[in-house]
C-alpha cells in the first residue's frame, strides 16, 4: 500500500545533500519517517513537537533576487512557507500557501524539494522542531505582491549579498550556497 509517508520518504531520499549537515538532516528525517511518528502538525503550535514544513524560496532568475518575508511570529526574515497539513503532499502545501501568503500561483524550478533542514524554532511560538522541505519557485521582482499582512510585517526582494542572514533561518546561507553552486554548474 502506497502511503503519504512512503511518498514523503521517497521525496526525502531524492534530495542530493550539499554538505555534511544536510546529509545528517536527511538521515534524521529518514529515521523519523521510518519510526512511524506523526509527520504532520495536528494542533497549533507544536503538536507533535516535530513536524513537516514546506518552505518556498521565490527566486527571480533574471535579477538574481530572493523574496523574503519579515515573519511576525518567528521575528525573522524567512522564505514564505507553511506547515504541511495531515496527509497533504508537501508540494501541494506550497501551492496552497503561495496563494494564501502572496496571492500568486506556484511555478516550480524543480519538481522536488531542493534542500532539507531540521531546525528548532525561535521567536514568539512554543518551541518545536520543523523538518523543512525547501522548494524553489519562480518569481518576478518587478511584480507587485499582495502579501498576508497578518503573518508578515513586510516582504522584500534581496540580492544574494544583501540577505539579512543574522535575522534569518540559521540554514539560509547554506541554502543560498547550494543554489548558487547549482546555478553555476548548470550548463
Amino acid at each position: 500500500m502506497h502511503t503519504i509517508q512512503s511518498t514523503i520518504s521517497q521525496i526525502v531520499t531524492s534530495i542530493k545533500p550539499f554538505d555534511q549537515q544536510e546529509k545528517e538532516h536527511i538521515a534524521f528525517t529518514q529515521n523519523w519517517i521510518a519510526s512511524g511518528s506523526q509527520l504532520f502538525r495536528l494542533f497549533k503550535p507544536a503538536n507533535p513537537a516535530i513536524h513537516l514544513v514546506s518552505y518556498f524560496v521565490v527566486f527571480d532568475q533574471n535579477s538574481q533576487k530572493i523574496l523574503m518575508v519579515d515573519h511576525k511570529k518567528s521575528e525573522l526574515w524567512l522564505p514564505p512557507g507553511g506547515h504541511v497539513e495531515r496527509n497533504e503532499h508537501p508540494k501541494e502545501t506550497v501551492k496552497r500557501e503561495i496563494i494564501e501568503e502572496l496571492g500568486i500561483e506556484a511555478h516550480f524550478f524543480f519538481d522536488d524539494p531542493f534542500f532539507l533542514t531540521v531546525t528548532d524554532t525561535v521567536g514568539c511560538v512554543q518551541l518545536h522542531t520543523d523538518v523543512s522541505l525547501w522548494y524553489v519557485v519562480k518569481g518576478n521582482s518587478n511584480e507587485s505582491l499582495q502579501y498576508d499582512k497578518d503573518e508578515f510585517h513586510q516582504i522584500c526582494w534581496y540580492d544574494w549579498d544583501q540577505i539579512p542572514y543574522e535575522r534569518s533561518d540559521v540554514h539560509m546561507r547554506r541554502f543560498i550556497d547550494k543554489l548558487m553552486h547549482h546555478l553555476a554548474n548548470k550548463i
